[in-house]
């Protein structure tokens, strides 16, 4: 069984990138195992880990299509709709409070 190689935080060698690196290059794995691994040592805990992948093995990001571009809006619709007043917030509802913010700062009697 192979190993994997470890490095520390800031020095991993040039064509490896993470997977939100390899995002905003608009690439993707591509079903690719990961190669490599950073470590940033923490004093309390485990260290944190992050997954390197090789960029040259890294494939294009599929285009979204059009249902699935459709799922997505009617997705994120649903969760601009406030359950207590049942009107379009215009923004995202915080899970945090669980309704939009005007009825969450009512006073409540």
């Amino acid at each position: 069984m192979a190993t994997i190689p470890v490095y520390r935080w800031r020095l991993a060698p040039d064509g490896y990138a993470t997977f939100r690196q390899l995002r905003t290059r608009g690439l993707r794995p591509g079903g690719q195992d990961v190669a490599a691994v950073l470590e940033r040592p923490r004093r309390r805990r485990g260290p944190l880990v992050a997954y390197l992948y090789r960029v040259d093995l890294a494939r294009p990001v599929r285009p979204m299509t059009p249902a699935k571009q459709a799922a997505l809006a009617k997705a994120n619709a649903a969760q601009q709709v406030c359950p207590n007043c049942r009107r379009d917030a215009g923004y995202r509802i915080p899970r945090s409070l669980g309704m939009c913010v005007p009825c969450a700062d009512a006073p409540t009697l």
